[in-house]
């Protein structure tokens, strides 16, 4: 069955209400046009009755009006009060429905000669049959109605056939074969036109992604060539012995910014990959935990912070060494860096992370908006691409990442790698 939202369903909704609109009309008019009939009939009949009765009387003043099963008839003379039925005496001249007990006429009173004529039509059995054709009209509008509705059904599959073809060679297109035009296939004007569009947007974003990969792989060189640069100074530099420990301590600091763009630079390269995994490649969560401690322990300097490593080398995860490293490295100098006095916690164990710290915490109001590009509080002095970039990766592998925190309160992050 197709969706209440598709434009198949809304062609045969459309076909549907169409043919109950036009049904219902149609039964209407029948039955207005046949009951209207029916009274001029009845009418005709009883000026015909009581024309030929006055014409008997104006003979013979004795004649008695029409008494039979269907018609019966009165006559009163002008002042008289008796010999007519209450029901009747009070009419005025004119056509009338009557109602007595439960039987119905259509009654004529007419004056003539100094003489009031009544004459009852019993139309009992005509308001019957009326009834059975209103409801056999009814039957006939449901049945009109629910054949458009399978006619609007079966029609609408042939309407949006190349829509819906259309749409399955969009959807199921891949970027190498962006470069065959869709409108080819297509002889309709509208369908053709609207696939001459899809070409002209696909070529475009081929454009698009073409100039993206290149200035991706332009400035991937570069910026690693120039950051081995400054690596490669700096390592110099920190095996000369006639630097002071605040010029290293200035060396060390360029060293470890220079090694962070590198790590954010190829977490964004790999970020970019259309594969999420490497075929045949898992990755060992404790050994990267236990490298990303060790390599951000600079970050604590003299800081009277306790650090306490436990992990579990029985987790291995089908993702990117790389950026589990980049996910852990980002957490571990978050607590490190916003850790003051205290304690730092790593523990992983089967299936998780948990980091905890005793540092500064994220005030409650900032909570939400951790995890956002750019987010920083007022404390922050980072760019605040850290949490941004590991809820992307996690989101990339379907683990969950949860953070609690309180100002003044620590920080705790979990990140949980099982689906």
């Amino acid at each position: 069955m197709p969706r209440l939202h598709s434009l198949r369903a809304r062609v045969a909704l459309y076909f549907a209400a169409f043919g109950a609109l036009l049904s219902v009309v149609m039964a209407v008019m029948m039955y207005q046009s046949a009951h209207d009939l029916s009274v001029r009939l009845v009418d005709e009949t009883l000026t015909a009755e009581l024309d030929d009765y006055i014409a008997r009387r104006g003979r013979n003043p004795h004649s008695l009006p029409p008494a039979t099963v269907t018609l019966q008839g009165y006559v009163r003379k002008a002042g008289a009060t008796d010999g007519v039925p209450d029901y009747l005496a009070r009419l005025p001249p004119g056509r009338h429905e009557v109602r007595v007990g439960d039987l119905f006429y259509r009654a004529a009173v007419l004056d003539r000669d100094n003489a009031r004529y009544y004459l009852l039509y019993d139309i009992s059995l005509k308001l019957k049959r009326e009834q059975r054709f209103a409801q056999q009209l009814s039957i006939v509008a449901v049945a009109m109605t629910l054949l458009s509705t399978l006619l609007g059904f079966f029609l609408s599959g042939a309407v949006v056939a190349p829509v819906a073809k259309l749409a399955a060679q969009v959807r199921h297109r891949r970027p190498e074969n962006w470069d065959q035009p869709l409108a080819e296939h297509f002889h309709d004007r509208e369908i053709e036109e609207l696939a001459s569009v899809f070409d002209r947007q696909l070529s475009r974003m081929r454009a698009f992604m073409e100039r993206e990969r290149a200035f991706g792989a332009d400035m991937s060189h570069e910026l690693r060539t120039a950051l081995a640069v400054i690596l490669s100074a700096t390592e110099v530099l920190l095996d000369d012995d006639t630097l002071n420990d605040k010029q290293k301590a200035r060396v060390q600091r360029i060293e470890r910014a220079a090694r962070d763009m590198a790590e954010l630079g190829t977490a964004l390269l790999l970020m970019a990959r259309e594969d999420h995994t490497q075929p045949g490649s898992g990755c060992q969560v404790a050994a990267v935990v236990q490298e990303a401690v060790e390599k951000q322990h600079l970050l604590l300097g003299s800081k009277p912070i306790t650090v306490d490593v436990q992990t579990d080398p029985a987790l291995v995860v089908a993702a990117d060494c790389g950026l589990v490293d980049i996910l852990v490295s980002n957490l571990v100098r978050n607590a490190f860096s916003y850790t003051d006095a205290g304690s730092v916690t790593v523990r992983q164990d089967s299936r998780s992370l948990v980091i905890s710290d005793t540092g500064r915490g994220i005030p409650g109001d900032a909570i939400d908006q951790a995890f956002l590009r750019h987010f920083r509080d007022i404390s922050s002095n980072g760019a605040g691409i850290g949490l941004s970039l590991v809820k992307r990766i996690c989101d990339r592998y379907g683990w969950q990442v949860r953070l609690e925190s309180g100002e003044q309160q620590g920080t705790t992050v979990t990140v949980v790698f099982a689906r």
